[in-house]
């Protein structure tokens, strides 16, 4: 019987800021025999395709000592996990079959077996007809995913009104979220500013998905002369997905009654210790600003069925574009992770682990 190579990535230590490739994660090589392989009455075990390497995971390394309903901590020696998208090759389960096309919150190994009851049973959906699809199957980690229901939900939850001529300004436009949020934006009307970490991201966010203006922020320290600059009018609807000192900016710069969509803080989650806080509450008082956060699974039932039908409607028509950032390889898995806090990714980033 053909004995498979079986690699995980391994959790190895909680980062103290940062993390780093090789000092979080371990590359722990092993093997499967796939006939040998037992199933208990509902298990599947699945051949891992694509994984999501998303910056909100950083959020379950922490001491495990801080309780969240939420997040829960990893612990030293687990598996990695994240969103992925996998193939059913045996299966115990009623519900799926050989050849089966799934997505999950999984773990990062090449193979793994998911068992009723657990967290990646509670999030395993099959993908009808995934395989005859005109786009990448990888689209359902990122457009059809968490970050495009993300953009959706922020902008009808929490943007809404969603006026034309109105400004909506998106911080990390050119990551897995902003870049759809922004495009969405332009579709609805809505005049489109954007910020990213180097000039080749702004320049795509000008010259191909038609912003109207946007700056590389680490080029201007002072974002609340930035953001008067490119803003003149104001800000009436802020996509945040950095906190931090941006946040604090942009506050700065809102009308009355501006609206708030928080999406993600990627600028604090390696400072849990010194987060940057926010000086100007005030004014989110006196503008009347609408300042509110979100967990994106929590709203797939309300939302999950109107916002895949006019992704790809859009997508069909040409008007929304996807920019991926794809690693081969489970290796890549650690890099990928860490290369998100230093700005290394563009786009969507996305491991394909095996060709289908």
């Amino acid at each position: 019987m053909p004995v498979k190579s079986n690699t995980q990535i391994i959790y190895k230590e909680m980062p103290q800021g940062y993390p780093d490739a090789s000092r979080t994660f371990e590359i722990r090589k092993g093997t499967i025999i796939i006939e040998d392989v037992v199933l208990k009455t509902d298990e599947i075990l699945v051949r891992t395709i694509y994984a999501a390497v998303d910056p909100y995971l950083r959020c379950f390394m922490r001491d495990p000592s801080i309780e969240s309903k939420i997040i829960p901590a990893m612990l030293n020696g687990d598996v990695m996990y994240g969103c992925t998208i996998s193939e059913v090759i045996k299966s115990n389960n009623t519900e799926y079959t050989v050849g089966d096309l799934v997505e999950s919150f999984s773990n990062w190994e090449e193979y793994s077996i998911i068992s009723p009851g657990t967290f990646q049973a509670a999030a395993l959906r099959k993908m009808q007809n995934a395989r005859n699809s005109s786009y990448p199957i990888s689209y359902h980690l990122g457009l059809f995913g968490f970050p495009g229901l993300a953009a959706y939900v922020g902008l009808h939850k929490i943007g809404e009104p969603l006026t034309p001529g109105q400004t909506l300004f998106v911080s990390n436009a050119a990551g897995a979220i902003g870049q759809l949020v922004g495009q969405y934006g332009k579709i609805l009307g809505l005049r489109v500013v954007g910020s990213a970490g180097n000039d080749e991201k702004v320049n795509y966010l000008l010259k191909d998905l038609g912003f109207d203006a946007a700056f590389n922020y680490k080029k201007h320290k002072d974002f609340d002369a930035i953001l008067k600059q490119t803003c003149p009018d104001g800000i009436d609807i802020y996509f945040d997905n950095v906190g931090g000192k941006m946040l604090d900016a942009a506050i700065n710069n809102c009308n009355d009654h501006a609206r708030i969509p928080l999406c993600g803080m990627i600028s604090q989650y390696n400072r849990p210790s010194e987060m940057e806080p926010i000086h100007n509450m005030f004014i989110v008082l006196g503008k009347k600003i609408r300042l509110e956060g979100f967990v994106v699974n929590e709203e797939a039932e309300r939302y999950g069925e109107e916002f895949g039908e006019t992704f790809t409607k859009y997508l069909i028509e040409g008007k929304l574009k996807y920019q991926e950032h794809i690693f081969n390889g489970i290796e890549t898995l650690p890099e990928a992770f860490a290369g998100l806090f230093h700005g290394k990714n563009f786009g969507k980033v996305v491991v394909k682990i095996a060709d289908l």
